[in-house]
């Protein structure tokens, strides 16, 4: 009986951990605590006292079209603000390149045909539609203001009007 009861207590007691057990969930567990301690940071705080505020992060359009970019020549960035007065709207058009937008001041109702309507406001941003054709307009009572940014290429148009 003694021996018997000798094997209950052994199986009660945990299994000795070895440095080599031990080991084996160190990266587990430094991997646990770093996404732990991401989580509980700041939006990418940096030393100098500046903060890093993501606005997007995207690979398709605001209608789900993946990006794709010209390849007529050299990369070439265009930045504008471009503003619209209370009632105005734009011309049917697309994008032959992605384009970056940022609402700045305002409203704007876009709308992609049978995609639907979509309204933008202060501080939204997206990336326009590409292949698909759509018009902005500002029935706000203000006017609103839109950095867009064009990331196309030399020999590529940033607008392409649709007839």
């Amino acid at each position: 009986m003694e021996k018997s009861a000798r094997r209950m207590d052994k199986a009660l007691v945990p299994p000795r951990v070895t440095p080599r057990r031990m080991s084996a969930g160190i990266p587990f567990l430094l991997a646990s605590i770093a996404l732990m301690w991401a989580a509980a940071q700041p939006t990418a705080a940096q030393d100098n006292g500046s903060t890093v505020t993501p606005l997007l992060s995207t690979s398709t359009t605001i209608v789900g079209e993946a990006l794709h970019y010209p390849a007529s020549g050299p990369a070439r960035v265009t930045a504008a603000i471009i503003t619209l007065k209370p009632g105005a709207k734009t011309d049917l058009r697309r994008h032959g390149v992605p384009l970056f937008a940022y609402i700045l001041d305002g409203e704007i109702t876009v709308d992609y045909g049978d995609r639907g309507k979509h309204t933008y406001r202060p501080g939204d941003a997206f990336m326009e539609a590409m292949d698909v054709a759509h018009f902005g307009a500002d029935a706000g009572a203000q006017p609103v203001r839109i950095l867009a940014v064009f990331m196309g290429a030399d020999g590529a148009a940033d607008t392409i009007p649709v007839q």
